[in-house]
């Protein structure tokens, strides 16, 4: 056994607990494994988890999409000039339109009640929109009220076709030749 191997006596050791393994059962491990007690950070995160009310944290995302649209219909972006900050450093650097080009006057427009407008700036994201409104309400209403409203059946192949349209999209709306150069943004 190497001094590596062993811990030095002049050390200060952590305090260690015995812990085991998760699923509660021994297998193959009778001693169970040493596990480091908490730090003060950690143990006042927790007791803070344990007496917040569990209103926050969707209050906290409203408050975050608040922000957005506040953002959004203070700035209008429908009438920025194209090099206005903050602005998309791939369409900077490249000149190509990103995967969220045009979201951001999509929302101006949805705001507005203007649905073609919105459309021609960002078609997924308008589609995608009363889904994400949904799914929010339907997370913050359980979390906040405890209310129980149906579920969206969002399985792992429609995520991944969803994306696979959002890729194609995203290149297709780069193409510099007519019918494509009308999803320009």
């Amino acid at each position: 056994m190497t001094s590596v191997d062993r811990p030095d006596a002049t050390q200060p050791q952590p305090d260690l607990q015995w812990g085991h393994p998760p699923g509660g059962s021994d297998a193959g491990h009778p001693a169970g494994y040493p596990v480091a007690e908490s730090d003060r950070l950690t143990r006042f995160v927790i007791r803070m988890h344990a007496r917040t009310p569990r209103w926050v944290v969707p209050l906290a995302a409203v408050g975050c999409v608040a922000a957005g649209i506040g953002y959004t219909l203070l700035s209008d972006p429908t009438r920025s000039a194209p090099d206005a900050l903050p602005t998309c450093l791939l369409k900077m650097t490249t000149g190509l339109d990103c995967p969220g080009c045009g979201a951001t006057r999509a929302l101006w427009y949805v705001l507005h009640a203007d649905l073609p407008a919105a459309a021609r700036h960002h078609f997924l994201f308008v589609f995608a929109l009363p889904f994400l409104a949904y799914l929010f309400v339907a997370w913050a209403g359980r979390q906040a009220f405890g209310w129980r409203l149906p579920d969206l059946r969002v399985g792992p192949k429609l995520i991944g076709g969803f994306l696979a349209a959002w890729l194609a999209f995203s290149v297709v709306r780069n193409f510099p030749w007519p019918p494509f150069t009308a999803l320009y943004v």
